[in-house]
């Protein structure tokens, strides 16, 4: 199966029951096995895990998996390319992209969470909001939460 964004035409092979969660709603059980893919040394296998796991940053796992994989420039560029692309910015009006650093900016209290969450608290492998491009999602103080974007400084 071609991975599109690459002029190379590279591809990867996968199962049938993958290649109809792709372009559509991931099974998530089905795909439990992509924190040990995303290790391939295979670039194309890299960007579908690095795509699924976007598309699955919902789930505590996936996020995981996802803040802890690497992927060098070129390949983390190809990733992106095709990831659903938003008017995300910060409060200084940078561009914001999945998997960026961003710094906040202002304390504010975390909504059900009892903890406030301090100016200068780096959070790092942000998830954009695919409907609002006001918010972002983030780690802080090892909780999942969604945060304004006129809150955050993108780290350069």
């Amino acid at each position: 199966m071609p991975v599109s964004g690459r002029p190379d035409g590279a591809s990867a092979a996968v199962c049938a029951i993958c290649v109809d969660q792709i372009g559509g709603t991931p099974e998530v059980d089905h795909l439990r096995a992509l924190p040990s893919t995303m290790w391939s040394e295979d670039p194309a296998i890299q960007v579908l895990a690095a795509r699924l796991l976007t598309a699955l940053s919902h789930e505590g796992w996936a996020q995981d998996a996802a803040d802890q994989l690497y992927l060098d420039d070129e390949t983390r560029a190809w990733a992106d390319n095709v990831v659903a692309k938003t008017d995300h910015a910060d409060a200084h009006g940078a561009a914001l992209s999945t998997g960026d650093t961003v710094v906040l900016i202002k304390d504010f209290p975390v909504k059900g969470a009892g903890f406030t969450a301090k100016r200068g608290t780096a959070v790092r492998g942000i998830s954009l909001v695919p409907d609002n491009p006001a918010q972002i999602e983030g780690r802080v103080s090892g909780q999942r939460i969604v945060i304004l974007t006129d809150f955050v400084k993108r780290k350069r």
